[in-house]
């Protein structure tokens, strides 16, 4: 009885690795459990699309009569037949799992580790590909973070939340309710029911072509806020890379899932990586609000130096979209990181966020926005005194705050002119800032265009740029030079700068990055 119990709360199992000769295979479950499978997953489905649909149907429901006394009991009558429908086809998919060998197997090996995590029991459990909340943790934050060890956390100065008053209460829960409900679902997408059912079946391919054909190492991490973090760890210290002694930690978009994500483009770089989904994607749990996507790549971050022997110094952190958050975060917390790539990343959530809502809704998205997803990349780059590569993608159709075409748009570009003013603030200021806004108004061809038509000498910009490092007194950004040039040579080396820090890509937002513009990015000496 206790094994049967076991098989109705257990997890989905979707793959049997390959083990040694043995070929991998998908898990064929029986017709009952395929079948009751179908009838709780449409379930999940449409609560899930509840939440994105709520504000529309709860007028719906108003105008149907559904609030009076009869349509609430109406309405808790279909709330009783559904859940009893639920719950008879997590009945009904037990019994087609105890009859399953194969799935038999799986809960004794699951069983084992849980009651004992050992490295025997973890190596027969790396053998299956399953529904990874029933995973036993492999590692915890607070293990290395105790006592007087314990880290501090550095968090940037940009709240512009407004003082709370009594006569704000009413948009506060508003605020609140649309944070919490569409809000963050259409922040981040991939951590709703709808979008993990979507992408269940590449999710598993993904997977067993990491653990299948590079090794790969799953491991669920607790964070300091005891959300589970889902991460996979590709080892090439031991191959004859010259990269794979350092670790790419990567940060996915608000979509994006490791398995089918950003790891791509290092692993084929043979460099060691290690990705992670956000909090409640996929195999991870919580809701990637700010402070829970902070505490995962912390423990991200942790469980690197700690567990697998990585070294801050021989850490590349490399982010896609949204993941520049959690990205710029880490580098501000740990600075000594080898360096920083940034793709199709934008300086801060709040110009986005207004450009894809209604104009009526401006204050509520401000109000929203500051006080629960404000994500300003740039306020935490600034921070970090490392190289930092920014990638544009030329043809980006979710930074552009107009449409695709509108270049001069790209969030991507005020992300470098801060970053540039920041390290640089005697080249980019006011003078220099138009010739900025007017060359990254252009695709490549035609800012290297721009820059032969200024007689831009990239030598005398290289050579001024070495003399000053070399002799200044403290190399530290901001950095003092340019505070004798003349208009000119101001101009041409903000320009020769933006050029160094930031790549053009002539492609879309999803494009997955080719090789070649994953590379060390430019630093004076």
């Amino acid at each position: 009885m206790t094994t049967f119990f076991s098989v109705l709360r257990g997890p989905k199992l979707f793959r049997i690795f390959q083990n040694g000769l043995t070929p991998g295979k998908n898990y064929e479950p029986s017709l009952l459990e395929s079948g009751a499978d179908r009838v709780i997953g449409t379930i999940r489905f449409c609560w899930s699309l509840s939440y994105w649909t709520s504000p529309l149907l709860i007028g719906i429901l108003y105008r149907r009569g559904h609030f009076t006394a009869e349509g609430v009991v109406n309405l808790g009558k279909f709330v009783m037949y559904i859940g009893t429908l639920y719950y008879t086809a997590v009945l009904v998919r037990g019994f087609g799992r105890y009859m399953n060998p194969d799935y038999m197997t799986f809960t004794a090996v699951l069983m084992n580790a849980q009651r004992v995590f050992n490295e025997q029991n973890r190596k027969l459990l790396a053998g299956y590909d399953y529904a990874y909340w029933a995973s036993p943790v492999a590692w915890r934050w607070k293990d290395v973070n105790v006592g007087e060890v314990k880290k501090t956390k550095i968090q940037a100065s940009s709240n512009r939340d407004p003082p709370r008053s009594v006569f704000s209460i009413p948009t506060d829960i508003l605020s609140y309710m649309c944070a919490n409900t569409f809000g963050r679902r259409m922040v981040y997408p991939g951590a709703t029911a709808l979008i993990n059912t979507l992408v269940e079946g590449p999710l598993c391919q993904g997977r067993a072509k990491l653990v299948e054909e590079k090794q790969g190492e799953r491991a669920k991490l607790l964070t300091e806020d005891n959300n589970e973090i889902d991460t996979m760890f590709v080892d090439r210290r031991n191959s004859n890379s010259r990269f794979g002694k350092t670790l790419v930690v990567t940060c996915e978009g608000n979509a994006g899932f490791y398995e089918i994500g950003a790891m791509a483009t290092p692993l084929d770089l043979d460099y060691s990586v290690i990705g992670w989904n956000h909090p409640g994607f996929a195999g991870s749990s919580g809701v990637p609000f700010p402070s829970q996507e902070q505490c995962a790549i912390d423990a991200v971050m942790q469980y690197s130096i700690h567990k697998l022997g990585f070294t801050p110094d021989n850490i590349i952190l490399y982010a896609w979209s949204i993941g520049g958050y959690t990205a710029t975060w880490a580098a501000m917390n740990y600075p000594d990181v080898k360096f920083v790539i940034l793709d199709a990343t934008f300086d801060e959530m709040m110009p986005l966020a207004l450009a894809k809502m209604p104009e009526f809704a401006k204050s509520l998205v401000e109000k929203t926005v500051n006080r629960y997803l404000n994500l300003d990349i740039a306020a935490q780059l600034v921070t970090y005194p490392g190289p930092v590569l920014l990638i544009r993608r030329s043809r980006d159709e979710m930074l552009t705050t107009i449409d695709p075409t509108a270049i001069h748009t790209n969030r991507g570009n005020f992300l470098l002119l801060k970053l540039l003013q920041a390290r640089y603030p005697n080249i980019v200021d006011n003078t220099t800032k138009p010739v900025l806004e007017d060359w990254l108004s252009k695709e490549k061809g035609g800012q290297e265009v721009l820059m032969a038509a200024l007689e831009v000498d990239r030598e005398w910009c290289t050579v001024a740029m070495t003399s000053f490092m070399e002799e200044a007194e403290s190399t530290t950004f901001p950095l003092d030079i340019g505070a004798d040039y003349t208009e000119q040579q101001k101009a041409h080396m903000a320009l020769f700068l933006a050029s160094n820090y930031m790549e053009d890509f002539n492609s879309t937002h999803c494009t997955p990055l080719p090789t070649q513009f994953f590379r060390q990015p430019w630093t004076a000496i």
